[in-house]
């Protein structure tokens, strides 16, 4: 793998997901929107976060809540205008907090412009900007969904994802001779898309933005197995901005960090549809087809959850990558269902918060899960599907509408939490007990420790299948702390390594329950039921 160089900002990163039209709304029309986000940045400043992934917030018919994209160029109006985005950029910077947009380059709305041409009969300059086959009568290829009768030209269009999202052409790795329409990565059309790719992200990075969030990275050239030819157009990005823009980052949807760092992303997510293991460890007991119905999650009460089915797909993700790049663990996203609280309790919550961040990598938190927001069941909205659940306006306090919007609730875009005892941030703020104090502390510590930035080394200490607690250690430049987990409702012990600790360590964050004591092969870890805890080392 060629040595890249990260921006050195990563290593104290931690990143928090907004979904804009459910964070804030500030001229009461139901819908958050930008200027909202300015009014809450002291909020998000308070979290200790500095840096921002804000889903596609671009013009849209938003039949795919704005994963449609028809105007790259321009801010949704009901969001706001390009000069609040460039507010935000600049009000952001002033508290040390970084911002990344999502990035659609795989496809488009059939409402953009370039499709709009790329349909015509008549040949036009966006003719080869999409993937359409010969004819509306060619039988569709069984790896690729195709749209017929819907364009004024005789073909069939192939989508990426729902039917008005029509795939942009990067070509094909393996054409086919019987298929002229497949075109090679090095044809004409393939190489003004990725111009125009390339001119799309330049165009807000000179506004301002820190980077991208990508969607679907991996998802760009067709018929492309290894995902040659799809890292070959994002190496050749990642060149670019290592050249014009140093401190500006990608993380991609990709969930194979192993492949999406060496391709030239700085960071890759886990995800739910794309990594059993990392499922394993909040979300596998009975979430229906999405998820294993069978077995327990890892950070379970019962205790019998299996780190191993975790480590045993993170690790090699982690050797492959090394420090070239980072792998990004979330709370959750607008995707993932149901929401990381849902049947836990804040003991449980707050020993997940206490892995995910001493993990290595990027860690992200998304909107409402640092105070425990929950999955409501909910008809579709805007596609969403059973997805809509997770992205409910953000519960702020016990006034109108959780303090989200003071339009009637009838125009919300979603509606809140009626739960009388939902969790609010107001609620949670003044109480030193609560999750968000909580999450607010261990970001805090995170930052302060050089043993928990991004490529501190990771070392497992304990762990083995059926069995509790989870240890391990992260170190860097001569520091060195431990943390250990037990997510069960029973206390539980185990023997250190003799040599992994000379002296009775130094506790950074032990509740009461914890201790290490002395024993006859060197020192003995204890935890109290459903607690964590933090040492440092040497």
């Amino acid at each position: 793998m060629t040595k890249r160089k990260n921006p050195e900002w990563l290593q104290k990163a931690v990143f928090y997901q907004i979904y804009p039209q459910s964070f804030y709304d500030s001229n009461d029309d139901g819908i958050g929107d930008i200027p909202g986000i300015i009014q809450k940045l002291d909020y998000i400043e308070s979290l200790g976060v500095n840096a921002l992934w804000i889903n596609p917030c671009f013009v849209s018919p938003f039949e795919d809540a704005g994963y449609d994209v028809a105007d790259y160029y321009q801010v949704a109006p009901r969001y706001g205008t390009n000069d609040d985005l460039k507010q935000l950029f600049a009000e952001a910077k002033k508290r040390g907090i970084r911002i990344l947009l999502d990035l659609v380059p795989g496809h488009t709305s059939v409402q953009h412009p370039w499709f709009q041409a790329s349909q015509k009969h008549e040949k036009t300059q966006h003719t080869d900007y999409y993937v359409w086959n010969n004819s509306i009568w060619e039988m569709p290829q069984r790896d690729l969904q195709v749209v017929r009768g819907y364009a004024q030209r005789d073909a069939g269009y192939i989508t990426n994802f729902f039917w008005f999202q029509p795939a942009l052409n990067y070509g094909f790795a393996q054409t086919d001779p019987r298929y002229p329409w497949m075109q090679p990565v090095d044809a004409a059309g393939p190489k003004m898309v990725r111009q125009e790719m390339k001119k799309v992200m330049q165009f807000w990075l000179d506004i301002g933005a820190s980077g991208f969030r990508v969607d679907m990275a991996a998802s760009l050239v067709k018929r492309d197995p290894e995902k040659t030819e799809t890292s070959r157009f994002w190496t050749w990005i990642r060149e670019w901005l290592a050249e014009k823009y140093p401190d500006a980052v990608i993380v991609s949807e990709w969930g194979e960090p192993a492949q999406a760092i060496p391709a030239g992303f700085h960071m890759d997510f886990l995800l739910g549809f794309n990594n059993p293991g990392w499922v394993s460890l909040f979300r596998k007991r009975g979430m229906g087809r999405w998820r294993d119905p069978y077995g327990w999650s890892f950070f379970d009460e019962s205790g019998h959850g299996d780190i191993m089915q975790f480590l045993n797909e993170y690790l090699p993700h982690l050797e492959v990558t090394g420090d070239q790049g980072y792998i990004a663990l979330i709370t959750g996203n607008h995707d993932e269902t149901p929401r990381i609280a849902n049947g836990r309790s804040q003991a449980m919550m707050k020993l997940i918060y206490l892995f995910l961040l001493t993990m290595p990598g990027t860690p992200f938190i998304y909107y409402g899960d640092e105070i425990g927001m929950q999955y409501l069941d909910l008809p579709s909205k805007e596609g969403g599907y059973m997805r809509t659940g997770v992205r409910t306006p953000m519960q702020w306090s016990d006034e109108q509408n959780a303090g989200f919007s003071k339009a009637p609730a009838e125009k919300l875009y979603l509606p809140v939490d009626g739960f009388e005892e939902r969790p609010t941030v107001a609620n949670q703020e003044d109480d030193p007990d609560s999750l968000l104090n909580r999450v607010r502390s261990l970001i805090k510590t995170r930052q302060a420790l050089k043993a928990l930035q991004a490529d501190a080394h990771f070392d497992v200490i304990y762990a083995e299948s059926g069995k509790l607690p989870f240890v391990y250690t992260r170190a860097k430049q001569g520091q060195k702390v431990m943390v250990a987990l037990n997510p069960s409702n029973r206390e539980v012990s185990v023997e250190l390594p003799e040599d992994l600790l000379e002296y009775e360590p130094e506790a950074l964050d032990a509740p009461e329950g914890a201790r290490i004591d002395r024993s006859v092969d060197g020192w003995k870890l204890t935890l109290g039921p459903v607690s964590g805890a933090m040492y440092k080392v040497n």
